[in-house]
């Protein structure tokens, strides 16, 4: 397990956004080439840089494990707009998770966002996440609480300031987007079952990278 990097250096197109037909792909083809995308959160002069590490595949009405199973309602509506748009909802009367619609409008598919790598604004990051900012803080920081930060689809959405707001967020606009990030190879991600679902349990469509400490526990 390698130690965590919360400031790699950036390189290249690293930060360019992803176009429109990324998204409007199949969804579980999206969901795998998410890995390693870098999800950008723009907050004022701030600029959160987080590395997708984690995510799960819903795809709509075929699926009686999405929020899409049953058609169209007014808390799932953004799911059925076309690719490339951000679809959050609010769970457990307390907590708010971010999910990628993908392909074309009217199909209901979404890529449900599980864990990020904090790349850039950790100080940001941690103040969204309650915890005081301290200059060093990171070399007195145990490992185990920096893997907590964002290892888990609420963690990331509060340490990224994502809510109720940003609902419907085209990702093709500038306050939130998904871009280049890093090339994951096919051999480094790994499947498995969804997590905390009661139907199409026996579908392996979470993906995550291999050996990464963020993906969730």
């Amino acid at each position: 397990m390698t130690s965590p990097q919360p400031y790699p250096a950036r390189r290249g197109n690293s930060l360019k956004k992803l176009p429109r037909s990324f998204y409007l792909r199949p969804t579980l083809t999206v969901a795998k080439e998410l890995l390693g995308k870098y999800l950008i959160r723009k907050i004022g002069d701030r600029t959160l840089v987080g590395k997708i590490v984690e995510v799960e595949a819903y795809l709509g009405k075929n699926d009686p494990a999405s929020h899409a199973y049953r058609g169209i309602t007014k808390r799932n509506e953004v799911m059925f707009k076309k690719g490339g748009h951000l679809y959050v909802y609010f769970t457990y009367g307390m907590h708010f998770c971010a999910n990628i619609v993908t392909g074309d409008e009217g199909k209901g598919s979404a890529v449900l966002l599980r864990a990020i790598e904090p790349i850039e604004g950790m100080e940001a990051i941690m103040k969204n996440r309650g915890i005081e900012w301290i200059d060093g803080v990171m070399d007195r920081w145990s490992y185990g609480k920096l893997l907590n930060l964002t290892n888990g689809p609420a963690k990331l959405c509060e340490a990224f300031n994502i809510k109720r707001e940003q609902n419907g967020t085209d990702l093709r606009q500038d306050d939130i987007f998904i871009a280049r990030g890093e090339l994951i190879a096919r051999n480094q991600i790994g499947s498995s079952t969804r997590i905390g679902i009661t139907s199409a349990t026996e579908k392996k469509w979470r993906f995550y990278i291999k050996e990464n400490p963020y993906v969730s526990k």
